[in-house]
């Protein structure tokens, strides 16, 4: 058994670390994001609330009435922008869907506004409700609603799965969203928690391993959640992946996988690709009517 130690946190979760292309990876997202938002003529930094970074893209369905698929960007919670995440807008709107890309503020904050991982869950429920009153005037059907995030944000995504829309707000109804995608997601915090090259900015508390892990709760009443991961990412991406399906059992989580040959970054690339695995199971999960 390994020592369970502060290097051995950070040997398994610094993706950055154990993908030594990973700035070819982003610099492929970056450009093929702009050419995204060049051919698609998006609406660009729409805001959702009055807060930081409380904006997003909206990128039309084709047709009117489309299914809507929201998308969270990773970066553990504390990196990376919208901004360089459109390039998975093109495959989505394939698929015919209407696409959002959002924003949100990134840990830690500023010395006068500190932002801790559940404001941040806050922020994207409170996305989602912007996407639900205000969707149907950019040709989307706020009936059919898909969530999809990469690692933190697929952390948020399964979030949204659990969250009581009562309480965001009293018009939103109690199953907005019921289909969520959570790409090489982690769904307990407490490891996060350990993890030196993280947590000086996250600075996650044993409050918020309670508030913000999806792991430690009850199995949602309502929706489905597919979670898949690179078969190449660390050992304890690979046990998140499990832990959510041992968690929720296989009613809410029907799909659990590890895909071969996928790191931390490509897995994301694949999303976009004709033909992978895990763009088939995007495109099942859209054009399915919500349970």
């Amino acid at each position: 058994m390994p020592i369970k130690d502060a290097a051995w946190h950070d040997r398994m979760y610094n993706n950055r670390a154990l993908v030594p292309d990973f700035a070819d990876h982003f610099a492929h997202w970056k450009n093929a994001s702009v050419q995204a938002r060049e051919t698609l003529k998006p609406l660009l930094d729409v805001p959702y609330g009055q807060g930081p970074n409380e904006t997003l893209d909206i990128f039309p369905a084709a047709k009117t009435n489309a299914p809507v698929v929201i998308f969270i960007h990773g970066g553990y919670w504390r990196s990376l922008d919208k901004s360089d995440h459109s390039f998975v807008a093109p495959a989505l709107r394939d698929m015919g869907a209407c696409v959002v890309v959002v924003n949100y503020a990134l840990c830690p904050g500023t010395e006068t506004q500190a932002v801790t991982v559940p404001d941040i869950a806050l922020q994207m429920a409170h996305a989602t409700a912007w996407v639900w009153r205000h969707i149907a005037a950019h040709g989307g059907d706020r009936s059919n609603i898909t969530v999809i995030g990469h690692s933190a944000g697929g952390h948020l995504a399964a979030m949204l799965l659990g969250c009581d829309w009562k309480k965001v707000g009293r018009d939103l109804p109690a199953g907005l969203v019921r289909k969520t995608m959570s790409i090489s997601g982690l769904f307990d915090l407490e490891p996060v928690r350990k993890t030196p090259f993280v947590q000086g900015d996250l600075r996650i508390t044993p409050a918020h391993v309670r508030m913000a892990s999806p792991a430690k709760w009850q199995r949602p009443r309502n929706g489905v959640l597919y979670t898949v991961v690179g078969g190449d990412e660390s050992p304890e991406f690979l046990r998140h992946n499990r832990l959510i399906y041992q968690a929720w059992g296989p009613k809410t989580v029907p799909v659990c996988e590890d895909l071969p040959g996928l790191n931390h970054f490509s897995v994301v690339t694949a999303l976009t690709r004709t033909g992978s695995r895990l763009n088939a199971l995007a495109k099942t999960l859209i054009q399915q009517k919500p349970a």
